[in-house]
């Protein structure tokens, strides 16, 4: 990288392509003064601007130092821009108190192709488009065009669009091989619309900006991780087959399990997400959010926990950072003062859909060691919970809330999912258990990766559709990759289940099939299990999972290996085609298909009723994996019955014979 300075303009370059430039014909920055209009419910958010006025900035002076330059803009900001080989990062001082309102250019061009801004479910290629940076309930349907978006719309703001997201972060990655991030939680919205710039907005003064670049992609997410912070590795015990969702209590729950063991399903863990008791809403089968196992549904359950153990299952329960008026711990935290509070001193309630709960504030100390030692420790860990789904993170409301921090709740709200990805990850390795325990979390922001042991995609539709369903997890993965979080899955299946939307046998059966190829195999039997397709009712399901299940143990010592790389190189485990093929501009494009590390490809099928799937293959030469039939570069169409998702493994691959044993035992 190299900054270009005249009197009257300067540019930062990379390898000879223009990332940022200014002069006085051509500002770069923007500022101004806002008001905006935030509407929640249950974790959906309606955000209006009032735009007061946006100023474009001229330096007033500029003064060439020795790693950079200094810029004076009149009497509203100060920026050092500073260069060290491939980094530059920009300090900004804020003059002017009044602005709250930030927009900087990043030079662009028409093919640029652009990733990241967190976990995005919709689109992988940002470009030409622009996306709102909030972490919220990523909405069902999400797609305004649809009748099941409106529906959730008219309901209660719940539709979404194609940029909700729970994990939203103001970084993206350019396919000129460089990423650009903003130091900050405010809300922000990255613009890609524009063919010649990219304009992002923050509603405040941004800590910095930091462009890095690389001479590869795999070499630029080293960097980029080491910046954030890298993910551990997953436990061992993951690996030995499926995590099963299953609830209802003792009886119910661990006699699925059993009877998935009869029929030859690999397991490796229990996962009973009402643990802690349940409620029964509108939406379906809720939880009682009070964080210890529920004496009557789960009678003895450390006993249960040991038994389980003794046959080398895992159990896992749930947890989330709020808790319920009406329950025990509740009561323990007004002792304590843990919660946020209202202007008026009380404890601020937040509506959860048909239950009130109490927001732990974890910008207090006091609140924040009481729940990772309380809570999370004593009623979780201490009785054997080998794991859980540390859930939410999205919801801290921003209006008439007071928190320990003294920041405002509009630039704690998107920092809220990091601080409780940490307060899980304290409470683990606290306790010796880093390594061994296992949570998953759908939120995430600055600063999640180090402390997210393994992200899931959250609350997909139970079926095929474009920005809701089994697709969208694919999308998921690579860009959440792209942002540093290189580990994750999905629901089996998908949750959501509302407006006559039911889960299918066909959408089960692909969602594992392609969930085989992942790096962690789980199910889950959504918000209304009673009436959606569930495995352990159908004979031929279970035998299916079974197979696939076996595939998914089968190919340990590959997923093991990339898990290893993510925590060391921070290299995703699901990884776009273009990171090994980057002189390809058709890899660069694709959405719908990923690569298992260097040497797999994976296709899923993701459309209903499809037996075969049209697949395009990058240089070198492939085989797939159910035929043996090799492949040179180019599309090919391939037969894709159920449990047979579209794999092929790279001609010559050290894990050429790993796959050859799995075409002879698995293959049709």
């Amino acid at each position: 990288m190299k900054l270009n300075i005249t009197d009257s303009s300067f540019s930062l370059e990379n390898r000879g392509r223009a990332i940022f430039s200014y002069s006085n014909e051509k500002p770069f920055i923007y500022v101004g003064k806002g008001k905006e209009d935030v509407l929640m419910y249950r974790g959906n958010f309606k955000i209006d601007d009032y735009l007061i006025e946006r100023i474009p900035l001229l330096a007033t002076q500029v003064k060439e130092t020795s790693d950079g330059l200094e810029v004076e803009f009149g009497t509203f900001l100060k920026a050092k821009v500073t260069v060290k080989e491939d980094l530059c990062t920009i300090n900004f001082e804020q003059l002017d108190k009044s602005i709250n309102r930030f927009w900087i250019r990043m030079d662009s061009y028409k093919s640029e192709h652009i990733y990241g801004c967190g976990e995005q479910m919709s689109y992988f290629d940002l470009k030409g488009r622009h996306f709102p940076l909030w972490t919220s309930e990523p909405g069902v349907g999400r797609d305004k065009t649809t009748y099941i978006t409106w529906k959730g719309d008219v309901d209660g703001m719940s539709g979404g669009d194609y940029y909700n997201t729970n994990f939203p972060q103001p970084t993206y990655v350019s396919s000129d091989k460089f990423y650009v991030h903003v130091q900050t939680t405010a809300y922000a919205d990255f613009d890609f619309r524009n063919d010649e710039f990219s304009e992002l907005q923050i509603w405040e003064i941004p800590k910095f900006i930091r462009i890095e670049a690389a001479a590869s992609f795999v070499e630029l997410l080293e960097k980029e991780t080491a910046f954030f912070g890298r993910q551990p590795k997953l436990p061992d015990w993951v690996y030995n087959g499926l995590i099963i969702g299953a609830q209802g209590g003792n009886e119910r729950a661990f006699g699925i399990l059993e009877k998935s063991l009869e029929k030859g399903i690999k397991v490796s863990g229990l996962w009973c997400q009402d643990w802690c008791g349940k409620r029964v809403t509108s939406f379906g089968k809720r939880l009682q959010w009070d964080w210890h196992f529920h004496e009557e549904m789960y009678p003895n359950l450390p006993e249960k926990i040991k038994e389980i153990h003794d046959k080398d299952i895992k159990y896992l329960g749930y947890i989330n950072p709020y808790l319920v008026k009406d329950g025990k711990l509740f009561e323990e935290g007004l002792k304590k003062d843990v919660f946020a509070k209202k202007s008026d001193g009380s404890v601020y309630l937040v509506d959860f859909g048909e239950f009130d709960c109490g927001v732990i504030d974890l910008t207090n100390p006091t609140a924040y060691e009481w729940f990772k030692d309380e809570v999370i420790k004593k009623y979780s860990i201490d009785i054997g919970i080998d794991g859980w789904m540390a859930d939410f993170g999205e919801y801290l409301p921003t209006d008439d809330i007071i928190l320990s921090s003294g920041k405002p709740a509009m630039i704690e709200h998107n920092h809220w999912p990091a601080l409780w990805a940490k307060c899980n990850y304290d409470a683990v390795s606290e306790s010796g258990k880093l390594g061994e325990v296992v949570y998953f979390m759908r939120a995430g922001g600055i600063g999640s990766q180090k402390y997210c042991t393994l992200l899931w995609a959250g609350d997909q539709s139970v079926d095929f559709t474009r920005h809701d369903g089994l697709c969208t997890v694919i999308c998921a993965a690579l860009s959440s990759g792209m942002s540093g979080c290189g580990l994750n899955h999905s629901d089996i299946g998908g949750y959501t289940s509302l407006y006559d939307n039911l889960r299918t046998k066909e959408v089960f059966l692909r969602w594992a099939e392609m969930a085989a190829f992942t790096p962690v195999m789980r199910t889950h039997e959504g918000n209304r299990p009673d009436t959606n397709f569930q495995y352990y009712d159908d004979e031929d399901c279970m035998k299916q999972l079974a197979r696939l299940t076996d595939i998914y143990v089968a190919i340990t010592p590959l997923l093991k290996e990339l898990v290893e790389e993510n925590s060391l190189k921070g290299t995703p485990v699901q990884r776009p085609l273009f990171m090994h093929y980057a002189k390809d501009e058709r890899c660069f494009t694709e959405q719908f298909e990923y690569l298992l590390g260097e040497d797999v490809l994976v296709a899923p099928v993701y459309e209903e009723g499809k037996v075969e799937r049209k697949v395009f293959l990058p240089e070198d030469g492939f085989v797939h994996l159910w035929t043996g039939k090799e492949f040179s570069k180019g599309e090919c169409v391939v037969e894709a019955q159920l449990g047979d998702t579209p794999v092929f493994y790279k001609k010559g691959s050290k894990y050429s014979e790993l796959f050859e044993n799995i075409r002879k035992q698995y293959g049709r």
